[in-house]
């Protein structure tokens, strides 16, 4: 005879039917039909715009409260602050050398394609240019003291990433020096995680929407015509970005971890299928960061790892300036050699740092970098104004695919990755919750945080 506790027992451990993979199956419809529509009534399309920005709009407004609440759960939990420095530093130097990577292997690509040959410039292309350049970043000054909030809760409402950034560690510090009396804060904040990402799911619902007027307006402006004109760059940059994602990146993460490349892209596929029908890899960030801890990355590497490559880890933008900036100088007659190729495209990966954050940053990081270094260039920027939501998808999937691999590197080589796990999570023997897009774990938090003399024993009272 079967008990009621016997048959509650077997409910529980029969693990809920996911069925988001509809969901995910109704974006690439979406996608599908916004693209018909883009060609078919190019006029409508346009109207459509402001659908796809909504959707955007709502998953950027979920970003700071995750990092926060991530970062905080993270380096509160941790026994030393030398760790979470270890791990900043580490991923600072990567990101630097693979920027350095990215900008090599465009310039190479762009050598050789040559593209922009046979272009002209006209009036209207030119002050399109301007346009881009008059909505550039500020200085390199101007971005070291914008990371710096107004106040303590402003950093949760500037759509500044590293404002975030840098207040969830201060907070997250000052709880790990407080040992058990900073517990409750963190019990709290873990419940504040839960809230977090349950509605992330719920907006998650609306993709197909936003993926449908977001493909349609960008069809319906660009048309078939500018795709054609400028085939020559957009497939040149497909294909460096290719190059880069599964020869340069794939090759690292097999020599250093042993992890398959494809592996991870696949765990990681409904987040590039979000990125390219919003054209923007902020739309998949919370995911990137929720998905990464599931996979065996501990919080505190996750939390500053991810918010920081996507400030600096910026592979696909380094790319897109080097292509785009060769591009425009065949173009306009005025080919650049190779001393002032290093020259201009060193300033201009330093300057994209100020663009952080900026709607369109690739664009107008290179219209703002060619109009401090060659402002004679800027005209050209409005040749590629038309493809530019294109390229911008590509930017956005290599930034992701970057920031995803920096992340299991970081992890291996500061011993934060549960490989085990991380092991099964790939082989699909441990499914991410799209529910609540949290680990079954942490619906209680119980942070391991030390006590104060544990941790600092000169601090034990007398």
């Amino acid at each position: 005879m079967t008990t009621t506790a016997e048959t509650s027992g077997r409910k529980a451990a029969t693990p809920r039917r996911d069925r988001t993979h509809y969901l995910y199956l109704a974006v690439i419809v979406a996608v599908g039909l916004g693209i018909v529509t883009g060609l078919a009534a190019p006029d409508f399309a346009v109207q459509l715009k402001p659908v796809g920005t909504a959707f955007v709009g709502l998953i950027k407004m979920m970003i700071q409260p995750v990092i926060f609440c991530t970062i905080v759960l993270g380096v509160g939990s941790v026994r030393t602050a030398a760790r979470v420095g270890k791990v900043g530093g580490l991923a600072l130097g990567y990101f630097l050398v693979m920027s350095t990577a990215a900008l090599a292997i465009g310039l190479v690509v762009g050598n050789i394609l040559h593209p922009g040959s046979g272009l002209h410039l006209t009036k209207a292309v030119a002050s399109a240019g301007h346009a881009q350049a008059a909505g550039a970043g500020g200085s390199t000054s101007e971005f070291l003291l914008g990371i710096v909030p107004v106040s303590l809760l402003s950093s949760l409402t500037s759509g500044q990433v590293l404002q975030t950034l840098v207040v969830a560690l201060l907070v997250g510090f000052a709880l790990q020096s407080m040992g058990k009396a900073g517990e409750p804060v963190l019990r709290g904040v873990g419940h504040a995680q839960r809230v977090v990402f349950r509605v992330l799911a719920m907006i998650m619902w609306a993709a197909p929407v936003g993926a449908f007027g977001a493909m349609a307006a960008v069809v319906g402006e660009t048309g078939v015509d500018a795709l054609k004109s400028l085939a020559v760059l957009m497939v040149g940059f497909y294909v460096t970005c290719a190059l880069f994602v599964f020869v340069l990146l794939g090759a690292i993460l097999k020599l250093a971890t042993g992890v398959n490349l494809f592996s991870l892209l696949r765990y990681l596929a409904r987040e590039f299928l979000l990125i390219v029908s919003t054209s923007s890899s902020e739309s998949a960030l919370p995911r990137l960061i929720a998905k990464m801890e599931h996979a065996g990355v501990d919080k505190p590497t996750v939390g500053v790892v991810v918010p920081t490559g996507y400030s600096f880890n910026l592979d696909g933008t380094a790319i897109y300036l080097t292509m785009a900036s060769l591009f425009i100088a065949n173009a306009m007659g005025t080919p650049l050699s190779v001393g002032e190729q290093i020259s201009l495209l060193l300033f201009m990966i330093i300057a994209s740092k100020g663009a952080a954050g900026v709607t369109g940053a690739g664009m107008a990081t290179l219209a703002g970098g060619l109009a401090s270094h060659r402002p004679a260039m800027v005209d050209g920027v409005g040749l590629i104004v038309g493809i530019d939501r294109f390229m911008s998808e590509a930017r956005a999937v290599t930034n992701f695919a970057g920031n995803a691999v920096a992340t299991v590197l970081v992890g291996h080589w500061t011993g934060s990755l549960d490989r085990a796990r991380l092991d099964r999570v790939l082989a699909g023997h441990e499914p991410f919750d799209e529910a609540t897009m949290l680990d079954e774990e942490d619906l209680v938090v119980t942070p391991p945080v030390p006590t104060v003399g544990a941790a600092s024993p000169a601090l034990q009272p007398a």
